[in-house]
This record gives structure tokens, C-alpha cells and sequence, in this order.
């Protein structure tokens, strides 16, 4: 079967809802044992038993990503129940609106402590044992704003950006290691997360503002998490043995052909 997962553990961030959620379930439907990571109890517990009463091993852990000694003694404890580890999705995120005016330090450091400290956090509790195996696989969820200037996007973009060169860092750093490391850059995605942004800010308007941010992207509708969880499978997969530090985006076509 090509893009198996069979018989690898797969620890995914932020992966009781949305674009991590989907991920979780398609890795585990591909035959990995599935390792969820997120802040929010309620919703991952939720999701790893609905991903094991349908597809197989799903485990739970409540982990905040922006604290070293957390992951690290998470990433210890996967390894010593389970054997080795062999990907880590990087999907834990958290947005903000708003320019370099209006965007307060402690928003910045926010977005900071999440956004990057997280990611750094997650490869470098993990790499060690990428290391003595020989191999693994890095896929970091990043953005178009990582590409690209986006309005009132000042301090996720930096985030953003920050996990992109990260991501070319690692995969130079340890080719001789067999650790492949890429990217994926989304534009908008419709999630949870979209739908509570529209009715939080335009009450009564939903449907105009939905089709309005749906046009954004060239190919005229967003994006769903299980597309993003698709190119995710490619790339974790050896399928994707030759593809290392680089960046995909998803996009509807939104880096190249907008404008």
C-alpha cells in the first residue's frame, strides 16, 4: 500500500481539532500509532479515542510546547512505551491580528513562546533519538505569511517566518543523519477556529464574510484540513524519501497568483 505509516509512531501538536485533528486521524488510518499532543484535556482525550475506536493505538498527552522540560519529559516517555519515535508533526499554533502598532510586547512574546519556542522546543526534545535511530521525519506547519506580506499579520508572520528558516536549518543540519525535515504553508483553512472568528467579529453577517475570505484565495473557495493532512501523509511517508528542506505550500494559489 503505498503511503503506509505501518508500524511507526507519529507524535502530532496541537492535534485535538482543526488541521491537527485530521492529520492524527489520517496517520492513524495509514497504520501509525498516533501521539496527541495539546493543551486543551477535553479535546484531545476526545480525539484519541475517537482515532482508536476507528483506526487503531491513538494516546493522548496534555502538553503546553512553549515549556522545554514538558516536552522533553513527554518525548522520554512516548519513547520508553512505545519504542522510538519516528515523526513529529508540528502543528500547535495560536494567530493575531494586528500591525507592529497595535501589536502590544506582550502579544509578540505570546506569539513567540507558541509559535517558535514550541517548534524548537518539539525538534530538539526529539532529535536526539532521530539521531540513534538513524532516521525520522519532520513536517513543521507553517504559513503563507511566512512567504509572504500579509495585512495586519505583524507578529505571526515573524512567528511564521521564524518556523520556515527553522525548517531549512534542521534539514541541512542533519541530512547525514537520514532526518528529512519540511514545511507546509497553508492560506486560509476552513476550521473551527474560522468559523468562531467570523461570528465573533461579524455577528449577522456570517454568510457574506465566509464567501468574502473564501474568495481571498485565487482558486476561489479555503482550504480543508484533511487536503493539508494529505500532503502531510505524502511527505511523511517514503514515498517522500528524496524531498527534504523544503517548503510546500497550499494555497489555492495564493503566493503565486494573486495579483
Amino acid at each position: 500500500m503505498k503511503f503506509s505509516l505501518n508500524n511507526k509512531t507519529a507524535i502530532i501538536t496541537g492535534a485535538g481539532s482543526g488541521i491537527g485533528k485530521a492529520i492524527a486521524a489520517t496517520f492513524a488510518e495509514r497504520g501509525a500509532k498516533v501521539i496527541i499532543l495539546d493543551m486543551n484535556e477535553e479535546v484531545g482525550a476526545q480525539t484519541a479515542k475517537a482515532i482508536t475506536l476507528e483506526y487503531g493505538p491513538a494516546f493522548f498527552h496534555p502538553c503546553d510546547v512553549s515549556k522545554p522540560t514538558e516536552v522533553e519529559a513527554i518525548i522520554q516517555q512516548v519513547v520508553a512505551e512505545q519504542g522510538s519515535i519516528d515523526v513529529l508533526i508540528n502543528n500547535a499554533g495560536i494567530g493575531f491580528v494586528g500591525n507592529i502598532e497595535n501589536t502590544s510586547e506582550s502579544d509578540f512574546d505570546r506569539l513567540y513562546s507558541v509559535n517558535v519556542k514550541g517548534v524548537f522546543n518539539c525538534m530538539k526534545a526529539v532529535i536526539p533519538y532521530f539521531k540513534k535511530q538513524e532516521g525520522g521525519v519532520i513536517v513543521n506547519l507553517a504559513s503563507i505569511a511566512s512567504s509572504v506580506g500579509l495585512s495586519d499579520r505583524f507578529a505571526y508572520s515573524m512567528s511564521k517566518g521564524a518556523v520556515l528558516t527553522m525548517t531549512y536549518s534542521v534539514a541541512k543540519d542533519y541530512l547525514t543523519h537520514n532526518i528529512r525535515c519540511n514545511s507546509i504553508s497553508p492560506a486560509r483553512i476552513h476550521t473551527a477556529f474560522v468559523d468562531g472568528f467570523i461570528a465573533k467579529n461579524y455577528p449577522g453577517q456570517e454568510p457574506e464574510m465566509f464567501e468574502a475570505l473564501s474568495k481571498t484565495q485565487p482558486i476561489g473557495r479555503m482550504g480543508n484540513p484533511q487536503e493539508v493532512a494529505d500532503l502531510a501523509l505524502y511527505l511523511c511517508s517514503d514515498e517522500a524519501a528524496f524531498i527534504t528542506g523544503t517548503d510546500f505550500p497550499i494555497d489555492g494559489g495564493f503566493i503565486k497568483l494573486n495579483g
